[in-house]
């Protein structure tokens, strides 16, 4: 691209410009001729180990040096910006299993580390029997950036605004983690410890999350604020979820999950017991999206104030449940 009657080259283009728009004085030779409009990322070794085995004893061995890398959407944007400066970044995406999604009726969705979402967002039985976690899925950024960021590499990343968080903790997600004395399982539910903290230790590697068989009539909604509709963290996630259970007064358990407006993702118990003591009626709904804006604890920040969260977090809830209801009704006639 060229820019004809400057010198100084692209920055003295800058320059005349805003010196154009807004009436300022200049000398083109005080301009810098080079600019790092987009930083680089840090140097670091590549390491691409062949067994499990072999990565958690290298990220064991090199702890606070070495991070696992995955889809690196959220990781190299955190390089670029000096958050994070690994040494070492061990890529685990090839390792045996981690590409893997299979589904069993008695079992389960098992979802690899490396599966990305639109992968997720595809499988025939994530859209029969898992479709909110195929919408939240959805709603992050773009089809090109969803072809890279993964389930796991989301959860693990451990931000209170993680949009398939909801989904996976309210379907009783557990992790399957491999760390230097073999495999373990973790709840998810006590897998996030604060912003960006997670339940991990040193050569830990999630290699895949299982979420339990869906009931039977599972209905859900992902509903989500941001700045745009497209390519923005959550100013605040509703996850709602609904199916029948005649183990309870009203018949159906709900349940919410809130993203971006606590610390860690939250699941609201509160709205679960008001849901199903009694019948749900418009006004059971409108108390149990008041339980939800009484349970977040949302902070001010550049994108939102915490009273404007709080009172969304209220509209979005009774929105989500609204919508999960009325589709439960519709399963029942």
């Amino acid at each position: 691209m060229a820019f004809e009657g400057t010198s100084g080259g692209y920055n003295g283009w800058i320059f005349t410009n805003l010196a154009s728009w807004f009436g300022l004085s200049y000398d083109l030779e005080e301009i810098p001729t080079t600019m790092n409009t987009l930083p680089r990322l840090p140097e670091f070794d590549y390491v691409r180990p062949e067994t499990i085995a072999e990565a958690s004893r290298f990220l064991a061995a090199h702890a606070g040096e070495a991070r696992p890398f995955l889809g690196g959407t959220d990781l190299f944007v955190q390089m670029r910006d000096r958050v994070s400066k690994p040494k070492y970044l061990v890529d685990i995406k090839c390792l045996p299993g981690m590409n893997d999604i299979s589904y069993d009726p008695s079992v389960g969705l098992t979802i690899g580390a490396a599966v990305n979402m639109n992968r997720v967002i595809a499988f025939p039985q994530v859209r029969e029997h898992y479709q909110v976690l195929a919408e939240a899925a959805q709603s992050v950024a773009s089809y090109q950036l969803r072809s890279r960021a993964t389930i796991v590499g989301n959860i693990c990343n451990a931000s209170p605004a993680g949009d398939t968080i909801g989904a996976c903790l309210l379907l009783d997600g557990v992790l399957n983690i491999h760390g230097q004395d073999g495999m373990r399982q973790e709840p998810l539910k006590d897998f996030f410890l604060g912003p960006r903290l997670a339940a991990l230790r040193k050569g830990d590697i999630v290699t895949s999350i299982r979420l339990l068989a869906a009931p039977d009539g599972l209905t859900g909604k992902y509903l989500k604020l941001g700045r745009n509709r497209m390519s923005d963290l959550a100013i605040v996630g509703v996850t709602a979820i609904g199916y029948p259970d005649q183990s309870v007064a009203s018949g159906y358990r709900m349940k919410i999950a809130l993203a971006s407006v606590a610390p860690t993702p939250l699941v609201v118990d509160r709205v679960e017991t008001i849901l199903g003591e009694t019948s749900i009626t418009e006004e059971r709904l409108i108390l149990a999206a008041q339980a939800a804006m009484e349970a977040c604890k949302p902070i001010d920040d550049v994108r939102a104030s915490a009273r404007y969260r709080r009172y969304m977090v209220r509209n979005l809830s009774l929105r989500a449940m609204r919508a999960v209801w009325e589709g439960l009704q519709g399963r029942a006639a």
